[in-house]
């Protein structure tokens, strides 16, 4: 059996500064990555970074901002090997559809999207030079395969992601780079702690899961792992739902 060990790889993880994207890179270390964390903020980073460090991982971390393509395309380019990219960048913004104004419409599409799109262009244009295949993860949510109210642009997005996922599957699976998505529920971070901080909200949302609790960054993050692995070698265009069966209804 293919071992789900990443010892040996390079990922790159965008927006790993805190919540998700932290806890992702803490686990592909963990694993045996080394890691490249990317975010706006230099003093998260550098505090990710030896909190990876201190546990006995390899890390490193550049600041950019993932929607400038041209920065984020020279930072891959100067990486000596890149074997995983997590697109975990995102962001939420609630509103009733009547309400979305076009600024905020554009900048979640700027973000979750164009984004997205690009830096796994940069992703695939390095793993097609080195020629060793590799896996581009794209974090979205359960919002990519559902509806919900006051979600619509994020759906929007985190839709158009999950088509991404399948036409590049389709179009690198020649080149060896296997590419998926993985989905989650409401999960405890810094970004959905608003939220869930309304109590009302939050037992709303408990009561759309039918395993009855919102999900943890460690179980999204070892899906990530999986599917960066030599464990998941013929998994590729699909997207892993972890929601506590949200969607299965």
């Amino acid at each position: 059996m293919s071992s789900a060990s990443l010892d040996g790889m390079t990922a790159l993880v965008t927006g790993a500064g805190r919540g998700l994207g932290l806890g992702i890179a803490q686990a592909m270390a963990a694993a045996g990555a080394a890691v490249m964390l990317v975010s706006r903020s230099a003093e998260e980073l550098e505090r990710a970074a030896a909190e990876i460090a201190a546990a006995g991982g390899s890390a490193s971390a550049a600041v950019c901002d993932v929607t400038d393509a041209a920065a984020f395309g020279r930072l891959v380019e100067r990486m000596d090997d890149l074997d995983a990219l997590v697109n975990n960048a995102g962001i939420n913004v609630p509103q009733p559809f009547v309400d979305v104004e076009e600024e905020t419409l554009d900048r979640i599409l700027r973000v979750n999207v164009r984004a997205a799109f690009l830096a796994a262009q940069a992703a695939a244009r390095r793993m097609i030079a080195r020629g060793g295949g590799g896996a581009i993860l794209n974090v979205t949510s359960q919002m990519g395969h559902v509806g919900a109210a006051n979600r619509s642009a994020y759906c929007t997005s985190k839709h158009a992601v999950e088509g991404l996922t399948k036409a590049l599957a389709v179009e690198l699976a020649p080149h060896a780079i296997r590419v998926n998505a993985v989905a989650p529920t409401y999960v405890e971070t810094p970004m959905t702690a608003p939220f869930l901080a309304d109590a009302a909200f939050r037992d709303d949302v408990v009561a759309r899961i039918p395993l009855g609790r919102v999900g943890r960054i460690a179980e999204v993050a070892a899906g990530v792992v999986f599917l960066a692995s030599p464990a998941a070698s013929l998994i590729t265009g699909t997207s892993l739902v972890i929601d506590g069966g949200y969607t299965a209804q």
